[in-house]
């Protein structure tokens, strides 16, 4: 929210610009809720020696260019100058004379001599302005020089808004009101300060200029002066001749309401309008839109206007003698085209106003191309409206639309304010326009704005913000606010929490009766009226306290301490961790081989993007979408997430089931390249299963629980593909993904090995750990024994039957060395391990070696039908 200082001080006394009145300011609203984010100057830069207001007092034809005219400008100086310009709002007056400070006798309008009053911005030579045709961002300034254009000398130039740095506006000068002081610096004339407020949903109050203005005075404890709710309707014609109102859905509309304004000439706005809306961020149109903007901007109700001899054309079309405003919902599949001259597919849950011939607006997203207001319109009828604001914000994101009215029908706009809104901007249309007002105001009011009366006592309030307050301190912070209190013994049946409150009184307790005003549509609990007790009395005096009690007590939570764990131990393996969005598209599943097009999830019912539709029912998507897009800028990537997938098959009560899981992936070459260390062979299996045993290695858990299971070919994995089973419980699965599924994401050509785990199986308590195993002060027998087993038996089985085999004596077991072929048979394979032998209490004797190792022979001929082999 833009807030122009000069404009804000119309309704609330504010002292001088100066920085550190609008320091003081800024921080008191920012300590009350609304952040002010930051203050800019305008024209702040200008010189006043050189940039002045300036009349014009004759504009002539040039003599050798009829693109340009000769302008005298007074600017205050000791005799006019004359300025060479190709202003196209300055060719209108060519030729023609005009008043000027003496013959005016001093007027300020020009009305003693009847001429035409024409004031500038002018810059004198040596004026500092921003370079108007420079195509730099931002324009850079440069310094103004006299010059000769075309033959003729020119000393100074009349400004348009770019070169002054107010906007890209350069079509032509900038023409002030006809009350500007001459000579004046420009700065004191057009220069202001612009507060930028964040606003937070809950403050929609604030998103006008009287929102504002009623906070100021409520901190400063002063007056605030809004506008007199005062019209001049003319004639004896009624707007419900003109017009008729329905409403077929009061659920999403709870008032309309339609003012008729005729005889209009569309035009520009008066300088001093413009100026306002400028500064507020808004670019002007013309002087009837530019109205409904800065009613909109002052009051916070949007308003739109139709072209009301289109709604009648339109209403003899369809066989009626004057228009009906209908406000319903939109057929399933009806087209619109909006004033962006898209046509645009609604649905049956947006809200249109239309008549008899079909629809003419997006109910308080956009109006529609057919009638708007347009150069040749004469008539208008003013539309001010209250909207459900989640349909209001649900549609606007749908057709991808977001507008300032959208905005703040998402956040509340009350009932209350329509015809008041209608009155003000149909005044101004009178004032400014010229327009005359027909009387009455149309007006359909299905859903009545109700003001609640919400119930409060001392102690809920002290208990609330934790300060001892009194209750006069209380009642003295919500008048500020012009809410009304009164003290009751005894709450109505029908109030909301009756039974708590009459707890209260029952308890001698006084009970405060608040009543909010019209336009605070936020005030609905107690909650809320103890922070408005907080804003009042400054969030700076809500003091530090304690708790009463003992903090209570600390109980572990081995999952996320498994987690961290997790993170820490990845981390310190070379892997980056990633924090990807937990939502999805079931076509990226597809493209993973985890699904089809039966498989549920669990889907969002309004996404943001059709790129976010449904929760991920398998971090590996968010892994390889992540991949995808950041090897375009590495040729190396280790990564790992831990997160949340959404199973629906699997419900728990009303909600889905959410499992924790790790993933991890690995892509590019083993080592990165550098002078020493060429980019070498890619990452394999191998690389991913050494980091998972590292994992599982530091968590606790003993190598002979840990067992990787050949699993071809499953899911998004390719032929290298393993299951990880730890106590014969399966955790995940980890391996290289296979080519087609790492093409689908934009990896083909790419080696990616990824893995996807369980994080409740690798969860191990504190109290569950095994201590470190005593290290032996005896030497150890290194010995490699290789054996010959069949094709299906696994390295793991071999494995097994000699640390059972060995028991305590064999300390380690590492496989160095698989072969196949001649002179061994047709499927079989000799594996060679390398084993250690170390007993605790002695050292080993060369029979005993010989005894162990027969031992281990016959363990593997006996349970895997293995032998040892001699050569």
């Amino acid at each position: 929210m833009l807030v122009p200082v000069s404009w804000l001080r119309e309704y609330v006394a504010i002292a001088q610009s100066t920085p550190e009145a609008l320091g003081e300011l800024a921080e008191l609203l920012t300590l009350a809720g609304l952040e002010v984010a930051g203050i800019s100057q305008i024209g702040d830069w200008w010189d006043p020696e050189t940039i002045r207001v300036g009349q014009v007092i004759a504009v002539l034809p040039h003599p050798d260019a009829d693109r340009l005219v000769l302008v005298d400008v007074d600017f205050g100086g000791d005799a006019p100058q004359r300025v060479v310009t190709g202003a196209p709002n300055l060719f209108v007056y060519r030729g023609q004379t005009l008043a000027n400070t003496e013959t005016a006798n001093g007027s300020a309008n020009g009305a003693d001599t009847g001429l035409p009053v024409l004031k500038v911005a002018f810059a004198q030579a040596g004026a500092e302005l921003v370079d108007a045709y420079s195509d730099a961002n931002p324009r850079p300034k440069k310094r103004l020089k006299p010059s000769k254009i075309r033959g003729v000398e020119s000393s100074g130039m009349v400004c348009s808004e770019r070169e002054l740095g107010l906007s890209e506006e350069h079509e032509g000068i900038i023409i002030l009101p006809a009350d500007a002081p001459v000579g004046l610096p420009l700065r004191d004339y057009l220069g202001d300060s612009v507060l930028e407020i964040d606003l937070t949903p809950d403050m929609a109050r604030c998103l006008h200029m009287i929102g504002v203005a009623r906070e100021v005075a409520a901190l400063r404890d002063i007056q605030v002066c809004t506008p007199p709710d005062e019209w001049q309707p003319q004639g004896d014609d009624h707007v419900d001749d003109a017009v008729a109102i329905r409403i077929d859905a009061p659920d999403l509309c709870h008032r309309y309401t339609g003012v008729l304004i005729r005889d209009v000439q569309i035009g520009d706005s008066p300088a001093w309008l413009q100026d306002r809306l400028r500064k507020a961020g808004v670019r002007p149109i013309n002087n009837v839109v530019d109205i409904t903007n800065y009613v909109m901007l002052e009051w916070g109700q949007p308003l739109h206007a139709f072209d009301y001899d289109v709604l009648v054309q339109r209403a003899r079309q369809s066989g009626a003698d004057t228009p009906t405003i209908i406000v319903r919902r939109a057929q399933a599949g009806e087209k619109f085209t909006t004033l962006d001259g898209v046509a645009r597919t609604l649905d049956a849950d947006m809200l249109l106003i239309a008549d008899t011939a079909g629809a003419i607006a997006v109910a308080g997203v956009m109006g529609g191309l057919e009638s708007e207001v347009t150069a040749q319109t004469t008539n208008v009828l003013l539309e001010s409206a209250t909207f459900e604001g989640i349909n209001n914000r649900r549609t606007a994101q749908k057709l991808r639309l977001p507008s300032e009215a959208s905005y703040r029908f998402a956040r509340g706009v009350p009932a209350a304010l329509n015809p008041r809104a209608a009155r003000r901007a149909a005044e101004l249309m009178r004032q400014i326009v010229g327009a005359r007002i027909v009387p009455g105001i149309a007006d359909a009011y299905p859903v009545p704005q109700t003001v609640p009366v919400v119930y409060t006592t001392l102690s809920d309030v002290r208990r609330l913000l934790g300060v001892a307050l009194e209750l006069e301190t209380i009642e003295d912070a919500l008048a500020k606010l012009n809410i009304e209190t009164a003290r009751v013994t005894q709450v109505a049946a029908d109030a909301p929490d009756d039974a708590i409150f009459a707890l209260h009184i029952a308890l001698g307790e006084t009970l405060l009766a608040c009543t909010p005003p019209w336009y605070r549509l936020d005030v609905r609990i107690p909650a809320d009226l103890a922070e408005e007790v907080a804003r009042m009395i400054g969030y700076d005096k809500v003091a530090t306290t304690l708790l009463d009690e003992e903090m209570p007590v600390m109980h572990a939570n081995p999952l996320l301490a498994t987690e961290e764990d997790i993170r820490d131990i990845l981390v310190q393996c070379g892997l980056y961790e990633n924090i990807s969005r937990t939502l999805t598209t079931p076509e990226q599943h597809v493209r993973l081989g985890l699904a089809d097009a039966q498989t549920p999830y669990v889907a969002v019912a309004n996404p943001i993007t059709p790129e976010r539709s449904v929760m991920r029912r398998s971090l590996l998507v968010s892994a390889l979408e992540n991949l995808g897009r950041n090897l375009r800028y590495a040729p190396r990537l280790t990564t790992f997430e831990v997160g949340r997938v959404y199973l629906p098959e699997q419900p728990q009560g009303d909600l889905p089931t959410e499992e924790r899981r790790v993933s991890l992936t690995l892509c590019g070459p083993r080592e990165p390249a550098s002078f020493y260390t060429p980019a070498g062979e890619e990452m394999d299996f191998f690389d991913l299963k050494g980091t998972v045993e590292t994992l599982l290695d530091r968590l606790g858990f003993k190598p002979e629980a840990v067992e990787f299971r050949a699993a071809p070919n499953v899911g998004a994995f390719g032929p290298r593909c393993a299951e990880l089973v730890i106590d014969d419980v399966s955790v995940g699965l980890l391996g290289e993904v296979h080519p087609n599924v790492a093409a689908a994401f934009g990896l083909a050509q790419k080696r990616v090995c990824a893995a996807e785990l369980q994080v409740a199986p690798l969860v191990r308590p504190s109290w569950s750990r095994d201590p470190m195993p005593p290290i032996s002060v005896y030497p150890p027998v290194v010995e490699d024994l290789a054996f010959v087993v069949e094709e299906i038996v696994t390295v793991r089985q071999v494995q097994d039957a000699l640390r059972s085999a060995g028991k305590a004596l064999v300390t380690e077991i590492a496989l160095f060395d698989v072969y196949r072929g001649e002179p061994l048979p047709a499927q079989h394979k000799s594996l060679a391990f390398r084993l250690t032998y170390q007993s605790q209490d002695h050292s080993l004797s060369e029979k005993e070696v010989n005894q162990l190792r027969n031992r281990l022979a016959s363990s593997v001929e006996r349970t895997l039908g293995g032998r040892l082999r001699s050569s």
